[in-house]
């Protein structure tokens, strides 16, 4: 796969890695590692539900300080496994840059069978999970926004691409 997408996802995926955070990896550092280099502001996650598992996000995210994005008052605000299991999305902001929290993204299939389909990637001396081209298509069909559109051109470009150098075509 490519180059690092943004010198600010690799920390943060350094630290969901180390905690043992059961996720995948969507959004635009998912379009970028899968063939289409473009920038991206946030790292996009789907991640496990089990109590577990939200406690070492929430660990993480509580440890970095995570704040709501594009909230300017001192709301009160705890990342932590009690408020994850209520949520299905959040926005944040952390030392280490953006991150987007997504239980169920539209298009999605459910967590288990997206995690069994993702693709293993290594970054900067770390490994983790990468959705895969086909669900990243369905989630950005559904999402269907202009940046989507563009993403599924070049993600389907970038997958025939792919599909030739793997059998041998020039």
């Amino acid at each position: 796969m490519s180059s690092t997408p943004s010198l600010q996802a690799t920390p943060l995926l350094r630290r969901l890695i180390d905690a043992g955070v059961d996720f995948v990896v969507i959004g635009g550092v998912a379009v970028f590692l899968q063939g289409y280099p473009r920038l991206t502001k946030d790292l996009d996650i789907v991640y496990a539900t089990n109590a577990a598992n939200l406690e070492r996000l929430g660990e993480v995210l509580a440890e970095l300080g995570a704040r709501l994005r594009g909230i300017d008052d001192d709301v009160p605000f705890a990342p932590d496994a009690r408020t994850l299991k209520r949520t299905t999305i959040l926005t944040l902001d952390t030392p280490l840059g953006s991150i987007d929290l997504l239980v169920d993204p539209a298009g999605a299939d459910r967590y288990e069978a997206m995690r069994d389909r993702a693709d293993i990637v290594a970054l900067d001396g770390v490994e983790f999970r990468v959705v895969s081209v086909d669900d990243l298509l369905s989630m950005k069909r559904a999402a269907g926004r202009p940046q989507d559109i563009a993403d599924i051109d070049a993600l389907l470009t970038a997958q025939r691409v792919r599909r030739r150098v793997e059998s041998g075509e020039r």
